[in-house]
């Protein structure tokens, strides 16, 4: 028998309470992608015994020009949205971001120890700014830094994701290891995105290839989270699609964007796998297939649309739950920063 001892690996996160945090930019108009890829699992993540901390960017939003009116409507529509959607602020902390200053201190801290080359790699800049970035905002450029300050504020484990942003959790890792290293600490916790579900990407329903987006010019391209009843199904019904019936296979759907997003689609809105939608409808086309799937999505999302246009009709409830959202997180996130500003060196009084 062996004499050797095996040290099992070191959990990173193991000192720290598992803890989730993800945001949303109020940017209006929150579409069946924002519910797929992230409402609809926030919810879901609130009822498995791990803390759940939900956040609207609005400090993230002004990193382009916004009408002040329009954020504030947009801020709180997607509040909405949240509560519609299934998210208990009596299980989850919901807030927006600007009613929590730790957010902006904590985000100055990591831009003096995140590098400029890291900056200079991520690439959602490169998209948003384009050929003008001469003429883009610094917030623009260093956001990163303040999303990384809106997870490791709370210590956050897990991040629900979705794969365009996972980039920037790979940074946020990068920081908290970095500042960890320069400071001899074990301070901050190296967050795992997490990016499951069927539809973690759902795409146009007039191209396959794309993104669903409320920026595409096309309203017929997307299911708003605003959409009534007959909306929904309309678009469903004349989502575009090929000639061909639904396969036996998954793997029939390869070379099909379209009819792969549809199936997609459905088994995220009915929790079921892509195999088993496919066996359900295999051989049937989509005369059968989408009169289902509209149905499926006017059961599912008509709710939250009407409790959504209950709650814009009078904001005061939503307001109060954001305030109080701000209050808890506030708890949290103070004694954090403080702890920080400690560690680097900064006078605090007693």
């Amino acid at each position: 028998m062996s004499d050797t001892t095996v040290t099992p690996p070191v959990t990173p996160n193991a000192n720290f309470k598992p803890r989730i945090f993800s945001g949303i930019q109020p940017s209006g108009n929150l579409t069946l992608g924002n519910y797929l890829g992230a409402l609809k699992r926030f919810a879901q993540k609130q009822d498995e015994g791990i803390e759940t901390i939900y956040c609207l960017v609005d400090m993230h939003a002004i990193t382009v020009w916004q009408d002040p009116e329009a954020l504030r409507r947009q801020t709180r529509e997607a509040a909405a949205a949240f509560i519609a959607s299934g998210v208990d602020p009596s299980k989850s902390i919901l807030f927006n971001q600007s009613q929590v200053g730790a957010h902006a201190e904590l985000a100055w801290l990591f831009n003096c120890t995140a590098r400029l080359g890291w900056m200079n790699r991520m690439t959602q800049f490169k998209d948003k700014a384009g050929k003008n970035a001469e003429k883009a905002s610094l917030g623009l450029y260093a956001y990163p830094a303040l999303m990384a300050a809106d997870i490791l504020l709370y210590h956050a484990t897990m991040v629900p994701v979705g794969e365009d942003q996972k980039q920037h959790v790979e940074l946020t890792r990068d920081i908290a290891n970095k500042f960890n290293h320069d400071f001899g600490v074990d301070f901050f916790p190296e967050p795992e995105p997490l990016i499951e579900g069927a539809a973690t990407r759902v795409m146009s329903l007039r191209d396959g290839s794309k993104k669903m987006s409320k920026s595409d010019p096309s309203d017929a391209s997307r299911i708003n989270l605003t959409d009534d009843a007959d909306t929904i199904a309309k678009k469903f019904r004349k989502a575009r699609t090929d000639a061909e019936p639904l396969p036996e296979a998954v793997d029939g759907l390869s070379e099909r964007p379209e009819a792969r997003n549809l199936v997609n689609i459905y088994a995220a809105l009915a929790d079921m796998t892509q195999a088993q939608v496919v066996s359900e409808f295999a051989g049937k086309g989509f005369g059968d297939f989408k009169p289902a799937l509209a149905d499926l999505a006017v059961d599912k999302l008509a709710p939250i649309s009407t409790e959504m246009k209950r709650l814009m009709d009078d904001v005061t409830e939503i307001d109060r739950i954001l305030g109080k959202g701000a209050e808890q997180a506030d708890a949290i996130a103070r004694p954090i920063v403080e702890k920080t500003y400690d560690i680097m060196g900064m006078v605090r009084s007693r």
